[in-house]
């Protein structure tokens, strides 16, 4: 596994750098070795310390960041993070592979237009993998975020799944 230490308005040093790498080599008994990891070390007003991790892994990333008073226990925190994240991301593929296909819960979107109108300040471009429904909330999960866009491998459109407020997860659809 390749691990890349980045620092952020600090100065990486070498024994941060090898302290990352042997923390992160930990995961190499989960991840296949061409798994690339991107380690991001920043301090914000010399108080805040923060370690951001990205996993690339055949497609999958992951993705987590911890913050602490000290550099060397945010990393120790977002190893352990990172790894439960593997650990549930390989238990769900075991599972996975012995259920059957489910049909995925539909669930209306519903939208709101606000007085002013919101204007693009960001702009963020990815390759969308092909998967199924039940990958794309693995991967939803993976990184932590409330929706993933994702290539359905059934109907070779692009969809949209979601974390609803009532805790289940909602996948929009386009009409053909």
């Amino acid at each position: 596994m390749q691990v890349t230490v980045i620092g952020r308005h600090i100065e990486a040093t070498d024994a941060l750098k090898q302290y990352a790498q042997e923390k992160f080599s930990r995961l190499e008994k989960y991840l296949p070795k061409t798994s690339q990891t991107v380690v991001t070390l920043s301090v914000v007003k010399k108080v805040h310390h923060i370690a951001e991790a990205v996993i690339k892994s055949n497609g999958v990333l992951i993705q987590a960041s911890e913050e602490t008073e000290e550099m060397y226990s945010a990393i120790d925190l977002l190893v352990e993070k990172i790894e439960r994240r593997v650990r549930r991301y390989k238990e769900k593929l075991v599972d996975h592979k012995h259920q059957t296909n489910k049909a995925a819960a539909l669930a209306p979107s519903a939208s709101s237009q606000e007085e002013r109108i919101p204007q693009i300040i960001k702009i963020k471009r990815f390759d969308l993998k092909p998967m199924l429904p039940e990958e794309a909330v693995m991967q939803m999960e993976l990184l932590d975020k409330d929706f993933f866009i994702f290539s359905n491998v059934g109907s070779g459109h692009i969809n949209v799944i979601y974390k609803r407020k009532d805790g289940n997860v909602g996948l929009i659809e386009p009409a053909v």
